[in-house]
């Protein structure tokens, strides 16, 4: 199988010999890495790390600061303020396997949609939705045991109210490690709480969003257009892939365009090829070889999860960038 980081030295038209050593092909290693993610807003890196990945291989890793918000637009919007608002005022929710338009009408909609007339999102009398609006309400409404005084908002988290400073430091090996079970045999992970890897733009590709216990508190936590909402401690990050990963790159051979790299070194394509199609043959991780390349394809949108499960050992995502790599620890979200 043809290494990952390969794969980005043809993106970058650099020949690296299988057969360099630490010094020489490290620097070229670093170099694509540094142009495969020059639309994120890096603060320190990439560089070469040695790491524990999560099956306690030891392996060379690159690591990468950045920090956990697009630099070339602004996120948003999420909540509508008004049930006369329109998907321009609003962001987007997972409905039955689709993306819908979040806006007003579909919160006046919600106990129809839902079958549930608890729902009361929308004010009966001045069709004004209820939404967080301060960073204490987003603390106590977006987490999995919502404030009851909460139940029936619609909650957005807005970037302000990330500390100051906030940094995402990813390590991921440079060479994918293949998982394997007790007895020898190819196996797979379930992504975890560290999300399943790294969009080109330096936000975070997340596990599936607690949808049912968002709804089971009659809450709304929309996306916005690009797929992506706010938490306190991890920043903005994404749930679903719809096309604002950053520039997204051909590699040369490759069946779609590069929109991140997963946490165990993969690339993660887009979820659709270059012709319009969607890809066949994918294993339960979403990904397949395509002209001997192991790589992913993004979930649908409306799926709820971009990534499955990892096919190799990761790496770490933390919010401490001086924490170094042990993935064998329990992961925390960050």
């Amino acid at each position: 199988m043809t290494s990952t980081l390969h794969s980005l030295i043809l993106v970058a038209s650099i020949a690296v010999s299988a057969a360099a050593k630490a010094n020489d092909a490290g620097t070229d290693r670093l170099h694509v890495i540094e142009l495969l993610f020059e639309a994120a807003d890096v603060v320190a890196g990439p560089a070469l790390s040695e790491c524990t990945l999560s099956a306690g291989t030891a392996a060379t890793c690159f690591s990468i600061t950045v920090r956990p918000l697009p630099k070339d637009r602004v996120p948003g919007p999420w909540c509508p303020s008004k049930a006369s608002d329109g998907p321009d005022k609003s962001g987007i929710w997972i409905n039955r396997g689709h993306t819908i338009d979040a806006d007003g009408a579909f919160m006046k909609l919600l106990p129809d949609i839902y079958r549930d007339d608890e729902w009361q999102i929308v004010e009966p009398d001045t069709g004004t939705v209820r939404v967080t609006r301060s960073r204490e309400a987003c603390a106590a409404a977006a987490r999995p045991d919502v404030d009851p005084r909460y139940n029936n908002f619609c909650v957005q988290c807005l970037p302000d109210y990330v500390e100051d400073g906030l940094t995402m430091t990813y390590t991921i090996p440079i060479e994918p490690v293949p998982l394997r079970s007790m007895f020898g045999n190819p196996t797979d992970e379930r992504t975890g709480p560290a999300g399943v890897g790294v969009a080109l733009d330096g936000v975070r590709l997340d596990g599936s969003a607690p949808i049912d216990a968002i709804l089971d508190a009659h809450t709304i936590a929309p996306f916005d257009d690009c797929g992506g909402h706010v938490n306190l401690h991890a920043g903005y990050h994404y749930h679903a892939v719809t096309g604002c990963t950053g520039a997204a790159r051909m590699t040369p051979g490759a069946d779609a365009a590069t929109i991140g790299v997963a946490m165990d070194g993969h690339l993660i394509l887009s979820h659709r090829l270059a012709d319009g199609s969607t890809p066949a043959g994918l294993d339960r991780c979403g990904g397949h070889q395509s002209r001997g390349e192991y790589h992913y394809h993004a979930g649908e949108a409306g799926s709820n999860q971009i990534l499955p499960c990892l096919v190799g050992e990761r790496g770490c995502a933390s919010s401490d960038a001086d924490a170094g790599c042990n993935a064998t620890r329990p992961e925390r979200r960050p």
